[in-house]
């Protein structure tokens, strides 16, 4: 991976069933294995999917809506600006608790396996 920047008005969304989703990228890194970004928008009432784990850490920082975000066993809201981190294994998911679309990024990085 090389720095550059990735423009938002160049990147198309993808429709999906719950809103859509701005793949940003998903590569290997000089001292990652991988590192992804991506982008979803949530219609108002929906969640992208069940709440899940997985062994990678993952950061979520909302843009614009509202979120009520499921991690360590509690459920909390979220404002734009705000930022959630995902331990690894944790159980976590989010919901659009507002009554306007909710924007934000996802970001995850893979370690070498040991």
């Amino acid at each position: 991976m090389q720095s550059i920047i990735y423009d938002w008005n160049r990147i198309t969304p993808e429709p999906t069933k719950t809103g859509h989703k701005r793949p940003f990228f998903r590569t290997p890194t000089s001292t990652l294995e991988l590192l992804t970004c991506h982008v979803t928008t949530l219609n108002p009432g929906e969640a992208p999917h069940e709440p899940h784990r997985h062994p990678e850490e993952e950061m979520i920082i909302l843009k614009e809506g509202t979120l009520d975000a499921l991690h360590d066993g509690r459920t909390q809201p979220m404002s734009p600006g705000s930022v959630l981190l995902i331990a690894s294994n944790d159980l976590h998911g989010v919901r659009n608790a507002g009554e306007t679309p909710a924007t934000y990024y996802v970001i995850k990085w893979f370690t070498p396996a040991r």
